[in-house]
């Protein structure tokens, strides 16, 4: 066990077995709690890693645990100029196990906030400001960013909602299948920062100016969800958007990634987008997508 097959080129394995999660992202976005979570989901948890050294761990992992034993790694800002080695490490045919790469990120004022609250500074701050530290981590992880299979904003986030969200995309042995998320949203407070699409469903008219509709909510009102699914243009948007949808979807698990999160907003995230939102995972989970609607901003006015 752990030996590369006849024939292959040293350090290179076999596909099939446990997956590779490196955790990566800003600091004080919350890298340790996740670490924590997925040892707690039975990750072999390697911190503060040298993104060259990940072959040799995973060998090792291979050798000592067997290869069904999944694997968690934490790079960092510390790791320095080994950044430039992940995308290699990580490279097909690299570990000989799929891998995934989950990015922390987190809004400047709450990352400061967060660090000075632990009396820490910033590893790239120097003698400078912290704030100028995290400004130079930006810079430093963008390619990361981008190229990442999950990026979770933890700026909104206590520790049980980050764990949470943690726990429902590992928390499976089976994390090969796509996870689609919609979020219904508020525009007024926000649009969702971690979202891969964006929908709007302010074309529709709003429920709320109906005064027997207006205290209800597009979730547990049947008569609100009723409305805005018969207005002009809302069967039309659905018709139209869940295509775009499936068919990103299946080009997402061609490239491997196993994460998908679609936010539909409305003005307050309480009758429209929330009635679209739950519209748009029953008609995803009746064709066998793994989808699931969370509503951000229900019950915050």
């Amino acid at each position: 066990m752990g030996m590369p097959s006849e024939g292959s080129a040293p350090g290179v394995y076999a596909e099939g077995g446990g997956e590779v999660v490196v955790v990566t992202g800003m600091t004080g976005a919350g890298r340790s709690t996740v670490a924590k979570e997925l040892e707690d989901l039975g990750f072999y948890v390697v911190d503060n890693l040298p993104p060259s050294l990940l072959p040799q761990v995973v060998r090792l992992v291979d050798e000592s645990r067997g290869r069904s034993q999944r694997i968690a790694v934490v790079v960092d800002v510390r790791s320095g100029s080994f950044f430039d080695d992940l995308q290699e490490a990580l490279a097909p045919g690299a570990t000989g196990r799929r891998s995934t790469m989950v990015f922390l990120d987190a809004a400047d004022e709450v990352l400061v906030r967060r660090q000075e609250a632990v009396r820490r500074p910033h590893p790239l701050q120097g003698h400078g400001r912290l704030l100028e530290g995290l400004e130079r981590e930006r810079v430093a992880l963008a390619d990361l960013r981008g190229s990442a299979d999950l990026v979770i904003d933890t700026t909104t986030l206590n520790v049980h909602q980050l764990t949470k969200r943690i726990t429902e995309a590992f928390g499976t042995p089976d994390t090969t299948s796509l996870k689609m998320v919609v979020i219904s949203f508020g525009f007024k407070y926000g649009i969702p920062v971690d979202a891969d699409f964006v929908a709007d469903m302010r074309f529709l008219p709003n429920p709320f100016w109906v005064p027997e509709l207006r205290a209800g909510n597009g979730r547990d009102n049947t008569d609100v969800a009723a409305y805005v699914y018969s207005r002009p243009g809302a069967e039309e948007f659905l018709e139209g958007y869940l295509p775009v949808l499936t068919g990103v979807a299946e080009g997402y698990l061609r490239e491997g990634k196993r994460f998908m999160r679609v936010a539909v907003g409305c003005t307050g995230g309480k009758h429209r987008s929330v009635a679209m939102s739950e519209e748009i995972v029953r008609r995803l989970t009746a064709e066998g997508y793994d989808a699931r609607a969370v509503h951000r901003d229900l019950g915050r006015e």
